[in-house]
């Protein structure tokens, strides 16, 4: 059978593991039950070795480091959840064989077994949040990879060099690339936000989708700089390993806490064990789509009616300018709006459902054009046409779409007293670092609560002098 067969990709939050996040672990349920499914996939592959690259391992700019330990071993400790731990056995004789098959093509790489400082034997939470769901009991040996900043071409090539040192030495090997998407995409997210960031995840999940790791290495390097990625090269590696023509099955993608949280399958053995088709002759299946935290039932909202005649100003200029771009390719240039309640400038959702079904969602938390108009038209093209979870909104589908639009009043500062987890959602401040959460959540039922979530979104400490503000939410139809 051929080694390059069987390919995983994976997203690394350690907050998604039971024993760190606890019950908001659940909030990326989508993405575990993703990776569950390509847990039993991999059992029934029952490689000799699993290849790992983390972005998160220790690195050099300038070569790759293999660890050519014979054990490795780590835990969630610096997570809060010490007795989280977990051992594997390692291949040196691969991981040796590799690494001298790098040196004689002129690829830096090094031993990270014989740098004291690059702490050999030791799994950092890139390795260790996808093993946790894929080998738990460290059933098969492991072998770690890190990735570097030469060119994108060099990750490819190491790829290729993974696959035939496991055919020379006989392995039925697995390939993890562990990696998230953009970090950028919400208001609140950990590194900023960027409007280019739902773009950057459109086009790796694109990408992916049509087994096309290559044009990975092609992507705008200005689209990847905005979006803050992480897992470019991992998924770049791995394409070198499959080879060209691999098929892949998209499993699941989310965004929560401003992150883009990518799961897929890649190689005919890994699609097969899991019993699923491929689907790179096509666009992904929307069922296998998780939808990401956005808001889906605001705390209060004023309907402007069905569609047709009765829709609300709002909600008919988001249509006209989907059909308009859809159709023709063109963006509306949109007159202000008339409504004399809405205000000049927010940030606005706009989610489209199809026969009941979710179609797309995208929107910005604060405002990032200078009118409202202009941040409904930007928002309708992104949710019809570059929400990563679907293929755009064809013509044919133009005449069945239901599309509502949120839109976010103002935040105004306030006191923690004067929060109301059901009417308003927080953002909590501390310097530099925000945290947002949004009203009416299911399980937030207290502000203590609700602005523990929100600190931890942020990196807030517990006793850290901070600041609130309250919103509320507005649902147009």
């Amino acid at each position: 059978m051929s080694a390059g067969t069987f390919g995983i990709i994976s997203p690394h939050p350690p907050i998604m593991v039971e024993a760190v996040g606890g019950t908001r672990s659940g909030v990326t349920s989508s993405s575990i039950e993703a990776l569950y499914t390509a847990a039993r996939s991999l059992a029934a592959f029952d490689p000799d070795t699993v290849v790992i690259m983390s972005p998160h391992s220790p690195a050099f700019a300038d070569a790759f480091l293999i660890d050519t330990a014979s054990q490795a071993t780590g835990s969630f400790a610096q997570f809060g959840a010490p007795s989280a731990r977990y051992a594997y056995q390692g291949d040196p004789a691969l991981a040796q064989d590799l690494l001298e098959r790098l040196t004689r093509e002129g690829i830096a790489a090094a031993d990270r077994a014989l740098d004291a400082r690059m702490e050999s034997g030791h799994l950092d939470h890139g390795v260790l949040v996808p093993m946790s769901f894929l080998d738990p009991g460290g059933r098969w040996p492991l072998v770690e990879l890190s990735l570097s900043y030469l060119p994108y071409e060099m990750h490819r090539r190491v790829g290729e060099l993974v696959a035939q040192t496991a055919e020379t030495l006989g392995r039925r090997i697995a390939f993890v690339a562990s990696g998230d998407l953009s970090h950028r995409l919400t208001r609140d997210a950990p590194a900023g936000y960027s409007p280019r960031a739902a773009d950057l995840d459109a086009a790796i999940v694109d990408h992916v989708r049509h087994g096309d790791f290559a044009g990975l290495m092609h992507l705008d390097p200005e689209i990847v700089e905005a979006g803050g990625e992480c897992g470019l090269r991992s998924f770049i590696t791995l394409g070198g390993f499959l080879g060209e023509g691999a098929p892949t099955r998209v499993l699941s993608y989310e965004g929560p806490w401003g992150v883009g949280y990518m799961t897929a399958l890649a190689g005919t053995d890994a699609i097969a064990l899991a019993g699923l088709e491929p689907e790179r002759s096509g666009p992904s299946h929307a069922a296998t789509v998780a939808a990401p935290d956005y808001p889906d039932t605001p705390a209060t909202g004023r309907k402007g009616g069905s569609a047709g005649e009765d829709e609300s100003e709002i909600v008919a200029l988001a249509r006209s300018t989907i059909v308009e771009y859809v159709r023709e390719r063109r963006t509306l240039e949109p007159e202000a709006l008339t409504d004399p309640s809405l205000p000049e400038r927010a940030g606005t959702f706009v989610s489209l459902h199809r026969n009941g079904e979710l179609r797309g969602c995208i929107g910005t938390i604060l405002p990032t054009h200078d009118t409202l108009a202009q941040e409904v038209v930007h928002n309708a093209i992104q949710a019809a046409t570059h929400d990563p979870r679907f293929p755009p909104v064809g013509p044919t589908e133009l005449g069945d779409l239901d599309i509502k639009v949120d839109v976010l009043r103002q935040p105004k500062s306030c006191r923690i007293d004067e929060l109301d987890p059901k009417r308003y959602g927080v953002i909590v401040s501390s310097g530099w670092r925000r945290g947002l959460l949004l009203p009416d959540l299911d399980g937030v039922d207290d502000v203590r609560t609700q602005v523990e979530i929100a600190m931890r979104k942020a990196g807030i400490q517990p006793g850290e002098p901070c600041s609130f503000e309250r919103f509320q939410v507005d649902r147009y139809e």
